[in-house]
């Protein structure tokens, strides 16, 4: 189990809600997941409700699934912070997907309005879950201002490349063992999700490797699986690589198998 600002997810998979060719292939996607966190660009909610109503769907489903809006688009903490305020008066919630692009060619974040939008934001009372790179003075910045979450990516939004750097992640995991991390961004297969899970990560935020997939009700399914399965691999206790060979029958003890009874 999962806890999130007081609140216990039984799913470690968090989903996204934008590029579905159809409102109820998002919906049945969804369902598919078994998701318990949604992301909702308000940008998005708000352009296109009167289309086929996303955020009256969503808010109908506020017993099951909780609302992460996010600061898509924004450049600046001034414009992340006012997105975040009119977010949570339409959508009744504290918490809020920090993110603020610094580089429209990679979508990186801009560490330097992130960490100011952060602190403000935390002071007046929100639930920051910033997406960040995987930089770990930029998390320790994070967690000084008062984040007690963090979203690094495995790589830039929507390009499907899984974990570009795993050793920056494990220190990461390393270093802030008591902090809840999701890694946001990047993952493009269920393997890239376990793999994430296998390293410890409290959960996974993707959209586009469901959205983007030829059959996506199919793939929400397979992420689902390889989430809980990376899950348990870590909490199993993942077998050590090795440089050499090691057998697994020893030779001491060796059992005999004889082909008639004695």
């Amino acid at each position: 189990m999962l806890n999130i600002d007081g609140i216990d997810l039984r799913s470690r998979f968090f989903i996204g809600t934008a590029l579905y060719d159809s409102p109820e292939l998002m919906e049945r996607s969804i369902e598919a997941s078994e998701a318990q966190v949604v992301t909702l660009s308000l940008r998005r909610a708000t352009a296109q409700s009167k289309q086929y109503a996303l955020q009256h769907w969503l808010q109908n489903k506020r017993e099951s699934l909780h609302l992460l809006p996010n600061t898509a688009g924004c450049h600046s903490a001034k414009e992340a912070i006012n997105m975040a305020i009119l977010s949570r008066e339409l959508l009744k919630t504290h918490w809020i997907k920090l993110e603020v692009i610094g580089n429209d060619y990679n979508l990186q974040p801009d560490p330097f309005q992130l960490v100011d939008a952060a602190k403000e934001l935390t002071e007046q009372g929100f639930k920051v879950f910033p997406y960040c790179t995987d930089d770990l003075v930029l998390c320790e910045r994070l967690i000084d201002v008062g984040c007690d979450i963090l979203m690094p990516w495995g790589a830039p939004i929507g390009t499907g490349q899984g974990l570009m750097n795993p050793y920056a992640l494990k220190q990461i995991r390393k270093h802030f063992h008591k902090i809840p991390l999701v890694i946001d961004a990047g993952i493009g297969r269920p393997s890239h999700a376990a793999q994430a899970m296998e390293m410890g990560y409290d959960a996974v935020l993707l959209n586009s490797a469901v959205a983007k997939s030829m059959d996506p009700i199919t793939m929400a399914k397979a992420f689902k699986h390889s989430i809980e399965a990376g899950r348990l691999a870590y909490e199993a206790g993942c077998m050590e690589q090795q440089e050499t060979a090691h057998a697994s029958t020893p030779d001491i003890a060796k059992p005999f198998w004889h082909s008639e009874p004695l």
